[in-house]
Parts: structure tokens; sequence; C-alpha cells
């Protein structure tokens, strides 16, 4: 049947498709919307915004890496990646890596006769014994562990242990071990207390040690995870905070927690500024920026909370981070700038007011590093020392970590952090209010933890006090001075790395002299120093109380030592200078140094 007139016009009136068909029923722009969209999104088009993206990402990581390194230093690591990349498919030839498995197993035997000696006086077990010991026996046992530590000869050490490396997290792979003395001619004295040990041993003395174990006693069984059943153990915790609050200058808002150490410490203010930047920024690829000589503690919590750490190198002169250079690493992943106050290694503390600067003008955290400072750098003006901005009141401070456990003579496994605000803080937090066993809430890593060891860090604070502190400051700090001084004035081969402020005195090598075997001398006179993978490389000495009585013996050994010491290009042979010198030799070393690091861990939990 032929349309009528009115089914014509409802068809001219109609909107027509490309193709002229009539579009009833649809907007007058669907047709070319799905003509549109056929053409865009294709397969292929698909592929090239993809390919386009990838480029993208790839070119701003790019260009934010030369812009934060510069374009030699950025080549320098494409050529250090590239021949450490070649020289490990080297050693996988059969011969090459034969030779190299010989080496390494060599190293970790002699690694096991110095860490797990075997004894004829001290038994060794294995498992549970049938029945339990009595209190004899254990007591017995305990004082023969005990003497494991002990030396020979007033506490001399020699052919002691791990020259190379004492200290915060160092690997001990050089040297003997502290009970390499014959049982029969120990003094009873362990090493440590004969004052020759960098750091590692933060003493108090006896009275402390006291006072210390009495404490512990009291609160042994005690958990902060239950603050009803114990409610001391709540109290001396919070008071522990706030006096350290109050210490580095912290503002009435400001907040903090314990932790079991100063890695956890540093850790928490990462994992911190990590939150923060994902709920203020959004951001989800967070950046942190370090000086290359900040502790490794960092590095540890770029890999455990999945932020990338930029590291900025140290003015080779002043050995302060280079704060222009990080202005240029930042960008807007940026969650974490860091400054030290002393850095570990060298002892130097940075520009922190020019760093905090930087952090507030980019609108991101600032973390000052004073686990090593701890209760020496708050004390540094008020014992008529040279000192430095460094704590809350600089501006843009936004977090501060510090080792109760060091100069604090706090029991080992206390270190504060702390935040100028609360809300801040909150970032730390781990909540969980849907598990079915109840709400779990825990300010830092740890759920249980030791009360007894807050109460011995609340006791130490409490039998210090700000005297007793300025008191320790100005003796460990002046015995730091003495030895600095006499370096500078007295051996002229060496020289000393920056102008350090606290406790530690790093030293290099003036153009004579390999430092390495200097270290590798004094390890020998009993003295354990710690190797630096610096450049120029290093060594270092931490005053503590233990050093002041015997800094002259420390100047006279360090004398003889350069005195004794093959020149620089000469081939060193002791521990230090292969460890160190492997490590910076080659772009391969570093593997093997890891492996080595590797392997002493394992030695750790050796029985025999």
């Amino acid at each position: 049947m032929p349309p009528t007139s009115s089914q014509s016009a409802a068809a001219r009136s109609a909107p027509v498709t490309p193709a002229g068909k009539p579009g009833a029923g649809r907007p007058g722009g669907y047709g070319l919307v799905s003509l549109l969209a056929a053409q865009v999104l294709t397969i292929d088009n698909a592929r090239t915004l993809v390919f386009y993206v990838v480029v993208y990402r790839y070119a701003l990581r790019l260009w934010r890496h030369i812009r934060a390194y510069g374009v030699t230093t950025s080549l320098y690591q494409l050529y250090h990646a590239f021949s450490k990349r070649l020289l490990t498919l080297l050693l996988r030839i059969p011969a090459a890596k034969r030779k190299v498995a010989r080496e390494l197993d060599a190293a970790t035997a002699e690694l096991e006769t110095k860490l797990v000696p075997a004894s004829e006086h001290i038994g060794t077990n294995r498992a549970l014994p049938a029945y339990g010991r009595d209190i004899d026996w254990l007591m017995e046992e305990l004082r023969k562990l005990q003497m494991l530590e002990a030396g020979s000869g007033s506490g001399s050490g020699s052919g002691s242990a791990a020259a190379s490396a004492t200290g915060a997290g160092a690997v001990a792979v050089a040297g003997g071990g502290t009970g390499s003395a014959p049982w029969e001619q120990r003094d009873g004295q362990r090493v440590w207390q004969g004052g020759k040990i960098s750091g590692a041993v933060y003493h108090g003395g006896s009275e402390m040690s006291d006072v210390l174990a009495e404490a512990v006693k009291m609160f042994l069984v005690s958990n902060p995870l239950h603050p009803d059943v114990f409610p001391g153990v709540r109290k001396m915790e919070a008071e522990v905070v706030s006096m350290v609050l109050r210490l580095y200058n912290a503002p009435d808002s400001a907040a903090g927690t314990t932790t079991s150490g100063g890695t956890e410490s540093i850790l928490m203010a990462c994992k911190t500024a990590r939150e923060w930047g994902r709920a203020t920024k959004g951001i989800t690829e967070p950046e942190m920026v370090v000086s290359t000589s900040a502790h490794a503690a960092f590095d540890k919590a770029g890999a455990y909370f999945g932020i990338r750490v930029i590291h900025i190198d140290v003015d080779r002169v002043t050995r302060k981070v280079k704060v222009e250079s990080m202005r240029r690493a930042m960008n807007p992943n940026t969650v974490l700038v860091v400054g030290s106050a002393p850095s570990f290694g060298e002892g130097i503390i940075d520009d922190i007011p020019a760093i905090a600067s930087l952090a507030r003008r980019r609108n991101v955290l600032c973390h000052v590093d004073c686990c090593l400072g701890s209760f020496l750098v708050p004390y540094l003006e008020r014992a008529g020392l040279a000192s430095e901005p460094f704590d809350f009141r600089v501006d843009g401070v936004t977090s501060i970590s510090c080792d109760t456990h060091k100069y604090g003579f706090a029991p080992k496994g206390s270190s504060i952090v702390m935040y100028r605000s609360n809300a801040l803080r909150r970032h730390q937090y781990y909540i969980q209010p849907d598990w079915p066993g109840g709400v779990y809430a825990s300010p830092s890593m740890a759920g249980s933890r030791p009360g007894a060891l807050i109460a011995g860090t609340w006791a130490a604070m409490m039998r210090m006090g700000d005297e007793g502190y300025t008191q320790s400051c100005r003796q460990i700090v002046g015995a730091a001075r003495r030895i600095e001084r006499a370096v500078r004035d007295e051996i002229p081969k060496l020289r000393v790395m920056g102008r350090p402020l606290v406790s530690v005195v790093a030293l290099s090598s003036a153009g004579s002299v390999n430092i390495y075997e200097v270290g590798d001398k004094m390890s020998a006179k009993g003295w354990h120093l710690n190797g630096l993978a610096t450049d120029p490389p290093g060594i270092h000495l931490a005053c503590t109380r233990l050093t002041v009585p015997v800094v002259d013996d420390f100047v006279r050994d360090l004398k003889a030592a350069v005195k004794e010491a093959r020149v620089r290009n000469a081939k060193a042979q002791g521990s230090m200078a292969m460890l160190y010198g492997l490590g910076s030799s080659s772009a391969v070393g570093p593997s093997l140094v890891k492996e080595m690091a590797a392997r002493f861990l394992d030695t750790l939990y050796l029985v025999k």
C-alpha cells in the first residue's frame, strides 16, 4: 500500500543517519557520535595511546632523574649500571664462578671461626632439655656465656672483631671475635669496657646499670598493648615522649611515640610521610629526597613501603648535603626531604634550616634524623659548645627521630619518633576495625611491646636529669674535639672530614696512606672503628663515655698506625682494606659485598 501523506511527512522530519536510514527514536547526534567512536576507538589507536602514555611516563621519569642528578652524573650512573651488568654476566662463566665461590667460602669459613668459635667450656643446645635445668646450672652457664665477651690484658681487645663495621646496623665482617682470647687468658673484663669500641655500647656507668636492671625487673611482664592492665607503663611511656618533645623544643600541638630503635623510628616517619602524601595530595608513587650520608634505614623504609629514594651527594669539603641539588630532585611525587643531625658516618649536621625552608615552600614533610645526636645535640648550647639549628624551632621541620638508648643511656631497644602535630602522628597508626578478634590498633610496627624497656628508659632519664645530660655532653663531645684537634695539628697524613660538632670524628687520607690500612692497623691494636664507603674513603670513631679516659691512647695508637700503614697505591692486606676496597674498586664489588653480608647474617644463626 502506498504511504499516506502523513507518513511521508513524518519520514521527511525524522533524523537521517549517514547511511540514509531514518534514526527514529534516537537523538539527532547519536549517529555522528557512533561514527566518531567507531573511528577513534580502534585497536590500532588504543595501542598508539598506550605507547604514548608509556613513552610519556618514562620520558618524565628520565627528565626528573636528569634534573636531580645532572647530565654528567646520569651518564656515569648509566655506565656504572652497564658495567655492573656486564661484569655480573662475566662472573657466570664457570671458571670465574668457581673462583669467586672459593674466595667467598674461604671468607665465610674465617668468619665462622671468629664469630662462632668452638669452646669445650660451653655446651651446645640444639633442642630443649628433656627436663628443666636447675638454677645453679643456669647461672653458671650464663656466666660462661658472658665470659665470651671478655678479652685478655685489661680489655685491650687485641685481635678483636669488626673493626670495619661496629655500629648502627653495620655488618661486622672484618677482624676477629671479641671472645678470641684463649679461655684461660681472659681477664673477666668485657672488651667493650676498655673504651676501644666506636659507638655500639652507650654505657651510663655501673650505678646506672643497677638502676636499669631494677626498673626492668619490676616491670618484666608488662605490655603497653594492655594499658588497662599496666597503667604505670602507660604513664611512663607518655611521660618519656613528653620529656623528649620538650627537649627538642616541640610546640604544644606536637606528639610522638616510642619505638624499638632508630631504624623503626625512621621507618615510621617514612611510612607517615607516605600516608600523608596519599591522603592530602593523592600521591600514589611517593618519593623522598635524602643525602648519601643519611642512615641506611631510609633505604630500608623505601624498600619496605614502596617509596622511591633519591640520593643527593654531600659537598666534598663541608660534607653537608647539597641543598640546591635537593631542590632540583623534588617533584610533585615528593613527600619527604631528610636532614641529619648529625649523620652517622661523618658526624656532620646538615643545613637543617635550608632543607626545612625548601620543604615548607614545596609543601612537603621534613624529617630530621637525630638518632645519633639523641641526648647530645639538645645539650650542646647548654654545655657551652658550638651548635647549629636542628629541632622544632626550625620552621618547616615536621618530624624528628631520637634514640634514647644511645646517649640517653636507656636500655637497648628504645627510641622516640616525634611529629609537629597529632594529626600528623595519626598517619603512623595502624587501625583495623573489622578484625573478628576485635578492633586492632597499634601506634607503631609492633603489637606487644616490652614495658620493661619503657620503665628502664623512664628511670634513666629521671636519674640523669638536665644537669647529668649536660655534663655527659660536655665530656663526650669534648673527647671528640680533642681527637679532632690532635689529628689536625699532629697527624698531617690524615684529614678530618668536614667540621664535626658532636661525637663522631671521621678521618680520610690526606693523600699518602691507605685509610683502610690505617683502620686495619688500629684493629690490630684493639680498636673497633667503622670503615666508611665514602668519597673519599674514610674511617670513624663515635665517642662515648667509655672513650673519654682513653683519648690519649687513641691518638698515640693512631699515630703509630699511620706510620705502619702502606702507601695509598700499595696493595693492602687487612680485612677492612679488602672489604671496602672490593666495594669501591669495581662495579661488581657491591654485589660481592652484599653476598658476603648475607653470609654474615647467616652465620649469626649457626649452632655448633
